[in-house]
């Protein structure tokens, strides 16, 4: 007959006993937060989004937006009189903004992470001075290509430039993949410089309103494009999130576990670029989501871009929407987004600075 093997007992062991229980016990309850945070932001997103379709220049009762869009979906005849202000003019912008945010916020998210550095953004690789130079050839030259398709395109040929110039000895180490990305975005800005000083005024005041960003010509076939585009690849990016997390602790640590970290971080490269390349060629260039709102949702839900990556997409959609709303209603006029995030943005990356060096690795 079989007997068990009885292994004694340390004064140790016996300790341990009652630590494991309330360690898995917090990190099942930390866990369960997280789950119920991120779930309850799917509520809050929508919820500003109707909030931000009820303000502008008018008021509009939130009746008759749910009238309206009961409407469209064939729940009640449509003779609402906000028809035309609801669906044609800010629900396509409400929605634009919303996937603008989500998008810069996950691609800054993502780029942190692979890069180990929390003070890098996701234009960090040229994206936005590259997609700059695109809208400002579309202004000062006529070309068939519109403006929105030439941003995008000339954002992605920038970060191409910047892989390819950051190549050394076959290798591509992280310090000379940001140089390159601003030896290439300071190539372009100069160019786009050079639009803006030999531009008409006329030229010269659609580059400098787009280059601040904004979504006064939000469409239904960007809405088309970039919401099902933005949605995709967050999700693609979400997916990564543990292999995420491996790579945040050296590419030694990656190997070990069996990760090879060249071709995760490409992918996390390329997904992350084009989502930051596609929000800007709609939206202009909109500064800080990409860099506070990952923070904002680090310090919420600590390191883990499991959480960090959903987080910081619901952030910064509720983050854009808000600031919209504000550059539209706070004059009579329009006052460009990128106004509205630098003011915000700069007071909290002080108070980053300050209190949370340490965290932040500038200390």
């Amino acid at each position: 007959m079989s007997r068990s093997l009885k292994i004694p007992t340390t004064e140790y062991d016996k300790n341990l006993q009652g630590v494991r229980p309330s360690i898995v016990g917090g990190i099942i309850a930390d866990q369960k937060r997280r789950k119920l945070l991120l779930a309850g932001m799917m509520i809050i997103v929508p919820a500003t989004a109707l909030i931000s379709i009820m303000v502008g220049a008018y008021l509009i009762p939130v009746s008759d937006v749910l009238a309206v869009l009961a409407a469209k979906a064939g729940f009640l005849p449509a003779d609402n009189l906000h028809t035309a202000v609801v669906w044609d003019i800010r629900l396509s912008r409400v929605l634009l903004a919303g996937a603008v945010g989500a998008a810069l916020a996950a691609s800054g998210a993502a780029y942190q992470g692979t890069f180990r550095n929390p003070l890098i953004e996701p234009y960090i690789l040229g994206v936005s001075a590259g997609a700059a130079f695109g809208a400002g050839l579309a202004v000062m030259v006529d070309l068939p290509l519109s403006m929105q398709v030439l941003a995008f395109l000339f954002g992605l040929l920038a970060v191409l430039l910047t892989y390819t110039l950051s190549r050394v000895r076959g290798e591509r180490p992280t310090v000379t993949l940001v140089l390159a990305g601003v030896v290439v975005g300071s190539f372009f800005s100069a160019i786009f410089a050079l639009f803006q000083y030999v531009g008409t005024d006329e030229q010269l005041r659609r580059l400098v309103f787009w280059i601040m960003g904004g979504f006064y010509r939000a469409t239904w076939a960007e809405v088309a494009i970039v919401v099902p585009a933005s949605i995709g690849g967050i999700l693609w990016l979400w997916g990564l999130g543990w292999r995420l997390n491996v790579l945040s602790l050296g590419d030694d640590e990656a190997r070990s576990l069996g990760i090879d970290p060249g071709p995760l971080r490409r992918v996390i490269i390329v997904v992350s670029t084009a989502l930051t390349a596609l929000a800007v060629s709609v939206s202009g260039i909109i500064a800080w989501v990409g860099l506070l709102v990952p923070h904002a949702a680090r310090l919420i839900v600590g390191p883990d871009h499991r959480y960090v990556i959903p987080l910081s997409a619901t952030l910064g959609a509720v983050f854009v929407m808000v600031c919209d709303d504000v550059a539209r209603t706070i004059s009579t006029g329009e006052v460009p987004i990128g106004i509205i995030t630098s003011i915000l943005g700069a007071p909290y990356l002080v108070y980053l600075l300050r209190t949370r060096a340490v965290q932040i690795g500038v200390e």
